[in-house]
């Protein structure tokens, strides 16, 4: 499979650190951070690169060459004429005959591609994009799903936004069939031209002419993930990303090697507990409970909420209501600069006889805590060691729940008489963090 890196752009706002260095040149702890990222595609079978330059282009071609000496064959497009982020595949066209990467060097990244390429060839659409949340979507460029993960909305900074959103923010890295140059009429070859019409030259948007229409099509995909994805783009993001090298979070959060994960229950961990919530006014987080997430966040440990919501079976609570809820949650953690990785809920309950209950959902299934099923289910999509894991509740059915997954639990009291046995007694999530990560 070809890989096509898009290295052309200036980097204006990190330019003031590393005048005269391209972007893609910048040590990342010694080591340009192509080169990091061209290493980490090598090690995962993508050998045949391509790379289009434009910005100080000879530094980056004399640095890689042909990529011999880095295991990997590098050709080059040489924008003399800036095309757009795009332009330069409709260049490219007649050697994209199949299925393609496409990955932005402005973006710092150490990502399991081939369970991305996986995911793109069993959904069988155009494009898939590279999802995750961030601590910034309220000015990130958002994908709306369906259940199917197809992407029936995308967000962009200046677009208007509802109150609510999950934070699935688009990272810049897509799987792309060559199919998708049909879908456009645009000629190759009045590609850097003068228009006559606009005066201006032609160039292609890979967000707005490619990618954006084929949302609510049924062809375009989000694959949601973790792993380490981060734009570097203005020293403070420059420094952040050195340290987490530095630390080994960078390469630690491919799905290609074994996750450590913080499960939290929602109810009482990070939201008031009322008893069953089915109201969204009545949604409200725990003082503490942003700053414990964000320091979750920057452990190097996944974020991953474990919940029973019976009241869905019962009838008191629908899917999409229940959804609202969930992104309430989300959008007030990511408006303090956190966030959750994943959200499983279990809608079932075993005991009938409730007014408007739904039938089908009224059974003994395998993911209700305290069974472990949810949390099983989170260790197989996302590799996770569920030994070296915490599973953090203030109920017993939480504490039994990650001793059946084999984890470690963290037992939050609400009553003070409360004695359960976990391995460790705490008063709130932030208490937990501070003391035990």
């Amino acid at each position: 499979m070809k890989t096509i890196i898009m290295a052309g752009g200036r980097g204006t706002r990190i330019s003031e650190l590393y005048p005269d260095i391209p972007k893609p040149l910048i040590p990342i702890d010694g080591i340009p951070v192509l080169e990091r990222e061209i290493c980490s595609l090598r090690d995962q079978g993508f050998t045949d690169i391509i790379i289009t330059v434009s910005y100080m282009a000879e530094k980056i071609m004399g640095y890689f060459e042909d990529g011999r000496k880095f295991g990997v064959s590098i050709q080059y497009y040489h924008e003399i004429q800036p095309l757009g982020n795009a332009g330069a595949l409709f260049k490219l066209k007649q050697q994209l005959t199949e299925d393609f990467l496409l990955l932005n060097a402005d973006a710092v990244f150490d990502v399991d591609f081939n369970r991305m390429v996986k995911f793109h060839r069993q959904h069988n659409g155009l494009a898939t994009l590279f999802s995750h949340p961030n601590s910034h979507p309220y000015d990130s460029g958002l994908l709306i799903t369906d259940k199917n993960m197809s992407v029936i909305q995308w967000l962009a900074k200046e677009d208007l936004r509802p109150t609510y959103y999950k934070n699935r923010v688009n990272a810049g890295l897509h799987v792309i069939s060559p199919k998708i140059f049909d879908m456009v009429n645009i000629d190759p070859e009045k590609i850097g031209t003068l228009d006559n019409i606009s005066g201006k030259i032609i160039k292609v948007d890979l967000d707005r002419q490619l990618l954006k229409p084929l949302a609510n099509t049924g062809k375009m995909f989000c694959y949601d993930s973790p792993e380490y994805v981060k734009d570097m783009g203005t020293p403070e993001r420059f420094h952040q990303v050195e340290a987490d090298f530095i630390a080994g979070i960078v390469n630690a959060k491919n799905l290609s090697n074994k996750q450590k994960a913080i499960f939290l229950d929602r109810d009482g961990v990070i939201n008031k507990y009322i008893g069953f919530l089915r109201n969204i006014d009545d949604f409200d987080l725990i003082d503490g409970v942003t700053k414990a997430i964000k320091k979750i966040n920057e452990s190097g440990y996944l974020c991953i909420v474990i919940t029973n919501q019976p009241v869905i079976a019962r009838g008191e609570v629908t899917l999409s209501q229940l959804d609202e809820i969930h992104n309430k949650m989300e959008t007030l953690l990511g408006s303090e600069g956190c966030y959750v990785d994943a959200l499983y809920y279990c809608p079932h309950h075993p005991h009938k006889g409730y007014e408007g209950e739904i039938p089908e959902l009224k059974i003994d299934c395998d993911c209700r805590k305290p069974k472990p099923g949810m949390l099983y289910n989170a260790s197989e999509q996302f590799n996770i060691d569920l030994n070296n894991s915490w599973m953090i509740g203030d109920s017993e059915t939480d504490i039994q729940a990650g001793k059946n997954a084999g984890c470690k639990t963290a037992f939050i009291k609400r009553e003070p008489l409360a004695n359960i046995n976990s391995d460790v007694v705490v008063n709130n999530l932030l208490e937990f963090v501070e003391t035990y990560l």
